[in-house]
């Protein structure tokens, strides 16, 4: 764990509302760390990560503005366990660097990490205490193919390759049920917030090993 910066890891399935969750937190002016944010960041045109991608895979996976042609990556690497393996060994480290360098250039009392794949990847080993936004499989379903104009079997796809529900909830420190109105959510961030306040406090009066 970083040096005494007390760390929330925010995650929940897909479409369970993380992003609403971590919005609540930031108008407490806490500051977020966004994973998908850092995962195009460090495939953004010019970047090392894109630079050894075309290495690897060659000129194609570019789109012609010199951007990372996505649709064509994903297709390189699905199915291919191997192609799979080498995208993750490469930008893992990388978008892990990225994170705990956001972190420890914060500011607020505490941060909120908001990492979709947080115990899938382990990346909870870098955080104080965990936070998952739950919800029903089937809002989540319903949820997705409302935002993102996909099908059920899509989606049920997608859940599938992702951490079952109680396996989750399992390994969560707090739970947010996401399944009411935005006033119920605000009224368990609000309850955290002071929480993760007292605990920041207390890890910062602690002395260094």
């Amino acid at each position: 764990m970083t040096n005494q910066k007390f760390i929330v890891g925010l995650t929940g399935g897909i479409a369970s509302g993380k992003t609403t969750v971590a919005n609540l937190f930031a108008e407490f002016g806490i500051e977020l760390v966004d994973a998908d944010v850092i995962a195009r960041e460090v495939v953004a045109k010019g970047s090392a990560g894109i630079s050894a991608i075309v290495d690897h895979f060659g000129d194609e996976i570019l789109l012609a503005n010199g951007q990372l042609d996505r649709a064509t990556l994903r297709n390189k690497v699905f199915n291919n366990e191997t192609q799979r393996l080498w995208l993750n060994n490469l930008l893992h480290p990388m978008i892990r660097q990225k994170m705990l360098d956001q972190v420890q250039a914060s500011t607020s009392k505490y941060v909120i990490m908001v990492v979709p794949l947080l115990f899938e990847n382990q990346l909870d080993s870098l955080v104080s205490t965990t936070l998952v936004v739950d919800i029903s499989p089937e809002l989540q379903i319903s949820r997705t193919m409302q935002r993102d104009g996909v099908s059920q079997q899509q989606v049920e796809h997608i859940l599938a390759s992702q951490m079952s529900r109680q396996q989750r909830i399992d390994k969560a420190n707090h739970i947010i049920d996401n399944q009411g109105d935005i006033e119920l959510l605000r009224s368990q961030v609000t309850r955290l917030h002071q929480l993760f306040l007292q605990q920041a406090a207390e890890l910062s009066n602690k002395p260094n090993d």
